[in-house]
């Protein structure tokens, strides 16, 4: 396989990353099975199929065999007792892993349907507890809940009607075919616009997910932003969810510098108001807004050193959203866990992908790392949403 020239991404001492596979199609999440056979899914269907299988049958870290399967496109995907799971923007569906065939059973199972078609964050992530079920994001189809969506001076809904069906993290029975959407999910957390990277963490036994912020407070409300302040806020937020929490959108936004929650414009605040409401749930973690987290991981491998094992891995994507500053994110970055805390602050892991700095926009990237993956000997998969990229990263003792 033909790889273009601009391997290379900036690691810390002692890791490298080969090309796992390259050029496959708009790539989003990805998930590895216990045999090492890595499934892909596609936002766009390459050649009719939307779903990518790559193997790497002789052990040098590229991959022998790509196939394709599954008359579906999506981004959601993961693997939970004896299935693959896969998300569209209006289903989750599965289908029937066979010893070790590459393809599964090509039946697909419908397990929940009925998600509301919508054109603004209708991708729909999953990630599985211990206890047999799964969570499923539906983004809020809305900037910040206004009268009158990305309207200047439009104020927002109070309550924000948006809430009932978006705008958070619904639970479900995992094993159960036939779900449907309105009747069978459970509300597991809400205020979140748009939690594309969530993950069970097992080891702590919670739900953890990360945020993208809402844009253009100059735009809208000129009189208490300006471009600078509307390109670095709001913050992207690092949660820990639970049983009913409430994580703030649309009436409030982090302000990652001074760690405090503010009332958002649209509901009286004016970029200095603080939120009074008690109920609305402060992130573990803030980072510089406009950043789009994609995918969060956290790594059990025995591959890496010790400093690694049960952090998390975040993947920013970057966003159209940052002018006049430069554009940001486009890296992965990690945070140490001890247990269920942080343990520390976040790091930059794996950087690069975008090409040489200043970028104005997201057209003018290299690569957008989208997917986190841990393989069964510990290898981190990332992927590329721009040209199908995926790098296998791996540590190799000083």
């Amino acid at each position: 396989m033909a790889f273009e020239e601009d391997t290379e991404i900036e690691l810390p001492d002692g890791f490298e990353a080969t090309v796992f596979a390259d050029n496959l199609g708009f790539a989003r999440h990805v998930v590895v099975r216990d045999n090492g056979t890595v499934y892909m899914a596609l936002r766009r269907q390459k050649d009719g199929k939307g779903i990518v299988i790559l193997k790497d049958n002789d052990n040098d870290g590229i991959a022998d065999i790509v196939e394709y399967f599954g008359d579906i496109q999506g981004t959601g995907i993961d693997i939970h007792d004896g299935y693959l799971y896969f998300a569209t923007d209006t289903e989750v569906v599965r289908f029937k892993l066979e010893s070790d065939n590459l393809i599964p059973n090509l039946e697909m199972e419908v397990v929940i349907q009925g998600f509301n078609a919508q054109r603004q964050h209708a991708a729909k992530p999953f990630t599985f507890d211990d206890a047999g079920n799964i969570y499923v994001t539906v983004g809020a189809p809305a900037n910040a809940c206004q009268v009158d969506m990305r309207t200047p001076g439009s104020v927002g809904m109070d309550p924000c009607p948006l809430l009932e069906e978006g705008g958070g993290i619904w639970r479900f029975d995992a094993s159960k075919l036939g779900q449907d959407f309105k009747t069978d999910g459970y509300l597991y957390s809400t205020g979140i616009r748009n939690a594309m990277a969530l993950d069970w963490n097992h080891e702590a036994d919670s739900l953890y997910f990360s945020t993208h912020g809402r844009d253009q407070l100059s735009q809208l409300w000129p009189d208490y932003f300006d471009d600078v302040y509307s390109s670095e806020f709001p913050s992207e937020e690092f949660h820990i969810a639970s049983d009913g929490s409430n994580h703030g959108w649309p009436y409030t936004y982090w302000d990652h510098q001074n760690n405090k929650r503010l009332r958002g414009p649209e509901y009286g605040g004016d970029g200095k108001m603080l939120s009074t409401n008690k109920a609305f749930r402060d992130p573990i973690a803030g980072l510089p807004g406009h950043w789009a987290p994609n995918d969060l991981i956290f790594y059990n491998g025995e591959n890496f050193p010790q400093k690694y094992k049960g952090g998390a891995f975040l993947g920013f994507h970057g966003s159209w959203n940052r002018a006049p500053l430069p554009q940001g994110g486009y890296k992965i970055v990690f945070f140490p866990f001890d247990g269920s805390e942080r343990s520390g602050d976040w790091e930059v892991f794996a950087d690069g992908f975008a090409g040489k700095p200043p970028l104005s926009s997201p057209r003018d990237a290299n690569f957008r790392p989208m997917g986190l993956a841990e393989g069964p000997h510990g290898a981190l998969y990332i992927t590329d949403s721009l040209k199908g990229r995926v790098w296998r990263v791996t540590y190799k003792a000083q």
